[in-house]
């Protein structure tokens, strides 16, 4: 289990952390992608994710979910990240090349390319719009959605009440409702 993992970790196991980072990358690598939205940010942001783990291998305590704890170091992470954003604004030159995978992921093989199109456009649309939303209501909707987290996890990953939590998500949803509502078919 991850629990075991860690404590074999804590205890001078290194390898151990290579079963963590291989069963847990491409989650942690996801739920960073849509807190910041680019793919090369995520990659680099979930590497720090388990560097801290690392460094925080002998502070973890396995009476909590180990999820929990991994996801709220790469909550901080991107949090963190957003601020130096904020505070260091720049322009990337290939900003496009974020959005490909988007294109693919849209298109399916039996589609005209008609269908293809409004595939692409609904799906572009639909990440704007989540990628629009304030950053604690998209983390929010990133763990409940995509983790399939329970209100108290997520309220012990963003440091708020299980109830604020569930506000939170609804207060999310509301906003896509709105922002969404022409591409509603």
């Amino acid at each position: 289990t991850d629990a075991e993992l860690m404590t074999r970790l804590a205890a001078g196991d290194d390898l151990a952390l290579n079963a963590l980072m291989a069963r847990w990358r491409d989650r942690v690598a996801a739920f960073l992608y849509r807190m910041t939205s680019h793919s090369d940010t995520a990659a680099d942001l979930a590497q720090e994710t388990f560097v801290k783990l690392y460094q925080a291998r002998n502070r973890y305590r396995p009476d909590g979910k180990f999820s929990t704890y991994l996801f709220a170091i790469a909550a901080n992470l991107g949090r963190n990240h957003a601020r130096w954003k904020r505070r260091h604004p720049t322009v990337s030159l290939d900003d496009n090349n974020d959005r490909k995978p988007l294109l693919t992921e849209a298109v399916s093989p039996g589609q005209t390319p008609e269908e293809a199109t409004t595939s692409a456009e609904r799906l572009r649309a639909v990440h704007s719009a989540f990628q629009a939303l304030p950053d604690d209501l998209r983390v929010t909707m990133s763990l409940f959605i995509y983790e399939g987290m329970s209100y108290a996890e997520i309220a012990s990953i963003v440091g708020c009440s299980p109830k604020a939590a569930e506000t939170r998500i609804y207060r999310a949803r509301q906003f896509l409702k709105e922002k969404l509502k022409d591409i509603r078919a």
